[in-house]
């Protein structure tokens, strides 16, 4: 398992647009991918768990995966997240 905890920096607040954006880009990973904020863990595949989470920028999370492309999919969120790419 690989894991990275990063800070939201996407420019609003993380709701239908750029969650429904984060789901896309996990489910095209083989891996499986969470988010992790505060207690509460969520499948990054599944856009109603995602959207549960109510992320907002500056918050602090933890970008998970556990597979054949672990790395690559932690690697790609976390850089979304900090809207590096």
């Amino acid at each position: 398992m690989t894991s990275k905890t990063v800070k939201i920096n996407l420019t609003e607040d993380a709701e239908a647009r750029p969650v429904a954006i984060l789901v896309q880009r996990a489910s095209q990973f083989d891996s499986k991918v969470y988010i992790q904020a505060e207690d509460k863990r969520i499948n990054a595949k599944s856009i109603m768990g995602m959207m549960s989470l109510g992320l907002a920028f500056g918050e602090e999370i933890t970008v998970s995966a556990e597979g054949s492309d672990e790395t690559e999919a932690v690697d790609d969120l976390a850089a979304y997240l900090l809207n590096e790419k």
